[in-house]
């Protein structure tokens, strides 16, 4: 059994798949509390759903992007289970985790958006770091959202001393929403001399901040 909040289709908000058509589904709880969070009603509540009816739900939407999120996905062992299922299907899967759960036993088809905390979510130190240690260049992301100069700077230091330009596929610095000038985390992003990309959330400029299941 899985303890679900939503399962829609809407299109993939961050990372370098946005833009694209993708299938959510969010899993319900997290043992995290970031101040900037901005998924809180993921925190309680939910629907019991078993592996076969969160397969059936999926399928409905007849789209090829899965993606595993929270909450925190991993926080529920039989995630693990529902992400083989969906690779076994066919489907390309993204799992989108905390960074304080190991991904050890995630399927290694799928890839993984790891979100290193920095000190402004007020949970850094609870970022569990092995988990760096087994990103893989072809497939996985790591990223960063970033409260302050504080932050942009933690995460540089991060970078830089776990070689994440070698050991993933993107490195993503993510603003939180209204808390910085964006044109000047440009600035920082294209004098830092590294390959870091600047994501926006996209679906919150299209549907704004406050809206689910989009």
């Amino acid at each position: 059994m899985l303890r679900v909040t939503e399962i829609f289709r809407s299109i993939q908000g961050e990372s370098t798949h946005a833009g694209r058509p993708c299938t959510f589904v969010r899993l319900t709880g997290c043992p995290m509390r970031c101040v900037w969070c901005d998924s809180e009603y993921t925190f309680t509540g939910g629907d019991h759903f078993t592996l076969q009816q969160v397969m059936d739900q999926v399928r409905t939407f007849a789209c090829q992007l899965v993606e595993v999120t929270g909450g925190e996905p991993l926080a529920q062992p039989a995630a693990l289970t529902l992400i083989e299922r969906l690779c076994d299907e066919g489907f390309e899967v993204l799992i989108e985790t905390g960074g304080f759960v190991t991904t050890e036993g995630v399927d290694p088809r799928a890839g993984i958006i790891l979100d290193v905390k920095c000190p402004g979510s007020g949970e850094a130190e609870r970022n569990h770091w092995p988990n760096l240690e087994r990103l893989r260049p072809a497939q996985d992301e790591v990223k960063f959202v970033i409260a302050d100069r504080a932050d942009w700077n933690y995460a540089i230091a991060v970078i830089q001393r776990y070689g994440l330009s070698e050991r993933t596929r993107a490195m993503l610095i993510s603003p939180v929403w209204n808390a910085l000038d964006l044109k000047e985390v440009a600035e920082w992003v294209s004098d830092s001399g590294l390959d870091v990309r600047l994501q926006l959330q996209l679906h919150k400029y299209i549907w704004g901040p406050e809206e689910r299941g989009v």
